[in-house]
């Protein structure tokens, strides 16, 4: 199976991992229905940094994941389907945990439902790190138990089992990614990195975080595009959950003083209650055992954690009217 010629859908393609997939996808000469949340602005999010012959050469659909109507009719004539379509921000799951249920769960369904009776050769659904909580051994291979230690994280487990069972159930051609900690240009700024960026750009005399405990795995995105790729091609994935990461971890904390260091910045770090999770719902450590991509699929990471930090804050430094405020984005 390859990419190159085929049409694919993509869900969640304004978002931060999907608009960075929807360019490797026309870069490897897919042909692209971009699936984008319907809002009366016309906004296509970060698909605005697309250049404009890529622009012109994507189908963009507007419509909601939770629509089972709209995503039949979108799914129709694809080789492919990446799901990626979700709602993603921890802290806000604390307070609307309905909508995460209706969009994550509800909305994985309907992506399953519509492929059934079309004919997809692969549907690559968009699990996270989150699944498998605090490590209890290390690094996390795709055995390790799951645990819902936010509703986010307990949403995505849910999307992640319907998807399992529609495989067992009904031979739907799914495989499930399950990234660990992605970051690179056009990330919002409610993710760790872009925050601390953020700051610093933004001259504050402090950055300022909640925890600086929890150990993280970190994946540049242009690695995490193409993990998805490999897994859509390779005929082998069919029913398999695989991990995309890089193998290492860092602390929050390390990684703030990383960032302060590489931008030439004096401030002291702060960490604040209100940005903490709650006790018991705080994932401690994560670490990537990649065994599986590696020889599966053939899956390494190639940008290291220095040069991808480089490239985010060249990024944001080019693009600071995108941090419009001061506040905490939840």
């Amino acid at each position: 199976m390859t990419i190159n010629n085929s049409k694919v859908l993509v869900t969640g393609a304004a978002g931060f991992i999907g608009s960075h997939l929807v360019e490797t996808l026309l870069n490897k000469g897919a042909s692209v229905k971009a699936f984008v949340h319907y809002n009366s602005r016309n906004d296509i999010g970060n698909l605005n940094y697309l250049e404009e012959h890529q622009l012109k050469n994507i189908e963009i659909i507007f419509g909601d994941i939770q629509d089972s109507r709209v995503i039949r009719s979108s799914v129709k004539s694809c080789d492919y389907v990446f799901h990626l379509a979700a709602l993603i921000g921890i802290p806000y799951s604390y307070i609307a945990p309905n909508s995460y249920v209706n969009t994550n769960i509800i909305g994985t369904l309907n992506i399953l439902d519509a492929v059934r009776d079309k004919n997809v050769k692969k549907v690559v659904h968009t699990s996270t790190s989150e699944c498998y909580g605090t490590a209890l051994y290390e690094p996390i291979d795709e055995s390790h138990p799951l645990q819902g230690q936010s509703p986010y994280s307990a949403t995505k487990i849910g999307a992640d089992k319907i998807a399992e069972s529609y495989y067992r159930s009904f031979d739907v051609p799914v495989a499930t990614i399950r990234p660990f900690n992605t970051y690179g240009p056009r990330q919002s700024d409610r993710a760790v990195i872009p925050t601390i960026i953020k700051q610093l750009l933004l001259n504050y005399d402090k950055v300022s975080l909640g925890s600086l405990l929890p150990f993280r795995d970190l994946t540049y995105v242009k690695d995490t595009a193409e993990g998805f790729i490999k897994i859509a091609e390779n005929e082998n994935t069919i029913g398999q959950t695989i991990n995309i990461g890089n193998g290492k971890t860092i602390s929050i904390g390390e990684l703030a003083k990383k960032i302060i260091t590489m931008m030439d910045k004096d401030v002291q770090i702060q960490s604040e209650s209100k940005r903490n999770r709650p006790e018991k719902s705080e994932v401690m450590k994560l670490i990537c055992n990649n065994t599986k991509a590696k020889n599966l699929v053939g899956w390494v990471p190639t940008i290291s954690l220095n040069e991808g930090l480089k490239n985010t804050i060249q990024f944001f430094k080019s693009n600071v009217n995108l941090f419009k405020d001061d506040r905490y984005t939840v």
